[in-house]
């Protein structure tokens, strides 16, 4: 019997809440379908963004300003090479090819007509009249401009 003290009492199991198998597996199940949409959707995109940028060259290979190139040149480089204070983009990746860099984020891979940069009168990415950029930066065609309140000074 024992003393008592309810020491060696078995107590009733008590609820978990830790899902079921069969919890665990239909949200494994959604969380894969949201992805499996979302990477449709992105692919999606990443045409259609694609398309727009073919377009905008047209058939005389028409070219974005040189304001507008020197302002995506900034964003994707930056100016630190030069005594500046900009860094490269997180993006900027460098080629297989020596001297050649393209954009790791918006998916086009490493290869010529995706390289940022150009030699002599070839056309490059950057060149394109309507260009978006991943992460939009000044320059690229779905640049967002900082609201007014975004330019306050910080309270702390």
């Amino acid at each position: 019997m024992g003393c008592g003290c309810n020491k060696n009492k078995k107590t009733p199991e008590q609820p978990t809440n830790e899902p079921t198998p069969e919890q665990g597996f239909q949200a494994f199940r959604s969380m894969v379908n949201h992805q499996q949409n979302g990477g449709i959707m992105n692919k999606m995109s990443m045409v259609k963004s694609f398309a727009t940028a073919l377009t905008s060259r047209g058939l005389t290979d028409k070219k974005t300003s040189p304001a507008s190139k020197q302002l995506r040149v900034l964003s994707c480089f930056g100016d630190a090479d030069r005594g500046g204070v900009l860094p490269p983009c997180e993006h900027l990746k460098e080629s297989k090819t020596p001297g050649k860099h393209y954009c790791g984020g918006c998916g086009c891979g490493d290869k010529p007509h995706t390289w940022l940069m150009s030699t002599g009168k070839e056309y490059s990415k950057l060149d394109y009249p309507r260009l978006n950029c991943p992460l939009n930066m000044p320059g690229f065609t779905n640049y967002q401009h900082s609201a007014p309140d975004e330019a306050n000074t910080p309270l702390s």
